[in-house]
């Protein structure tokens, strides 16, 4: 993981940008790998912890819906089995699981640091980013075991892979402009984590993650697939890694303008809240 951000420092030489970017940039760099190596410091296992779980959650998932309740699910290039329905409901909870895992650990990112609030010089609008780009860098090696099954089971990889970092860019820009609204409000309500923790499980439910959305009546499927952004995403993630084919542009497009209206918005709302920080900590 460390070298991971650390390529991420190579983007100077490409973007022409100004130098207090970057420094703010290296800044964000170093603090998303101090955040990972902090995580599991001490650990045997160390960093696989994260692809663990993720596969963990694969397991049981599988398990519930294809052997139990016997959910049959048939993709273009992959075979009919319960290992084809566990792959496509791994691309689906892989978004799902960086976007949760972040904005939950946001929501505590600026109370958990008082003294860095207190420092007049410290940009704070990088802590919630901290998190948030830390769990996604720990859902990339849950995707890349994902690509490496399919590409074993269907002996190809999809040139639709080229998408993925537009998808990635809706997906952070989402999860960061919530981010930031729940960071600015738990400084004041610190009833924000447990509040976002109910919200989150009603999401879960209302998304066709572990179930297909053909299983959504239709006169509601429309609706859910146009105003959640996740349900968007993930199903995007979908087409581009399982099937080789993006059957929903539209659906993507208005999730990225969603996201684009909740990042600046929730990038509003936390700089009007920033100056009362130091005071309320």
């Amino acid at each position: 993981m460390r070298g991971f951000v650390r390529k991420a420092g190579k983007l100077r030489r490409i973007l022409p940008v100004n130098e207090q970017f970057w420094a703010k940039f290296n800044l964000l760099r170093t603090l998303v790998r101090r955040d990972l190596d902090a995580r599991y410091k001490g650990s045997i296992l160390g960093n696989l912890w994260p692809l663990l779980n993720q596969l963990s959650q694969l397991l049981i998932y599988t398990y519930v819906f294809s052997v139990v309740l016997r959910v049959k699910l048939t993709l273009k290039s992959l075979p009919e089995s319960n290992l084809t329905f566990g792959l496509w409901l791994f691309a689906g909870l892989i978004p799902w699981i960086a976007f949760t895992g972040g904005l939950i650990q946001s929501a505590s990112s600026v109370v958990g640091q008082p003294n860095l609030v207190k420092k007049v010089v410290f940009p704070l609008t990088l802590l919630p980013l901290v998190p948030i780009l830390s769990t996604f860098i720990e859902s990339s090696f849950g995707l890349m075991a994902l690509i490496f099954f399919v590409a074993a089971i269907s002996h190809t990889l999809h040139t639709t892979l080229a998408l993925l970092p537009l998808v990635w860019l809706t997906q952070l820009l989402l999860t960061a402009g919530l981010g930031y609204l729940v960071a600015g409000l738990t400084v004041f309500l610190r009833d924000i984590p447990q509040t976002l923790g109910m919200i989150l499980n009603i999401w879960f439910y209302a998304t066709p993650l572990v179930y297909p959305a053909s299983a959504i009546p239709e006169q509601w499927r429309s609706l859910i697939f146009w105003l959640n952004p996740i349900a968007a995403i993930a199903e995007v993630y979908r087409d581009i890694v399982l099937v080789g084919e993006v059957k929903h542009w539209g659906e993507w497009g208005v999730s990225s303008l969603i996201a684009v209206l909740v990042f600046f918005g929730g990038l509003w709302c936390y700089r009007r809240l920033r100056p009362a920080f130091a005071d309320v900590l």
